[in-house]
């Protein structure tokens, strides 16, 4: 895959809300405190740089800040459009990663059929291989998520867990917004 060419470390702890973390960007103790998710007047390699940071961060199981990197490139995207509805989709599963790791499973269903829903319509306006995915397949992977919602492997305190089976692989995406 690709690299985010991001020298950042990850955070000492993925966010989950009600966990034992301070959230990441309210909290002076946060991970991100003081960071702005401002994804607008942004190069094209910036955008890639920043939607593969997302995807290192959701392959580590750190949904929640994997989840705020493609809302500032929504955002950036204008929030219409096939582009725009991929990162959406990317969205709503690292929420339902969140929701895995709360012990919300009706949250892991709502959040994976509105990614399959978002993946199956972007796949109809732009093409099914979009931002380096083959959207099929992530809508199929949605689905499934949705039917048969994951339970979280880690002890429920553990800072990091990864719930899901699979990893996002992207060999060449093309710039975000271009």
């Amino acid at each position: 895959m690709e690299s985010s060419d991001s020298a950042a470390p990850f955070p000492a702890y993925s966010y989950v809300p009600g966990g034992p973390w301070p959230h990441p960007n309210r909290s002076r103790q946060g991970h991100s405190f003081g960071t702005a998710n401002i994804g607008k007047d942004l190069s094209g390699r910036e955008k890639r740089v920043r939607f593969l940071r997302g995807v290192e961060l959701f392959n580590a199981g750190y949904y929640w800040e994997s989840h705020e990197v493609w809302e500032g490139l929504w955002h950036a995207e204008g929030r219409r459009g096939p582009k725009a509805d991929v990162l959406k989709a990317l969205i709503k599963l690292a929420a339902a990663g969140v929701k895995v790791r709360e012990g919300r499973e009706n949250g892991v269903r709502t959040h994976s059929g509105r990614a399959a829903l978002l993946f199956a319509s972007a796949a109809e306006q732009g093409g099914a291989i979009q931002l380096g995915l083959d959207l099929h397949l992530w809508a199929l992977r949605s689905r499934e998520l949705a039917q048969n919602p994951p339970r979280d492997p880690g002890p429920s305190d553990a800072p990091v867990s990864r719930v899901f089976a699979f990893q996002i692989e992207i060999e060449q995406p093309e710039p975000v917004g271009e």
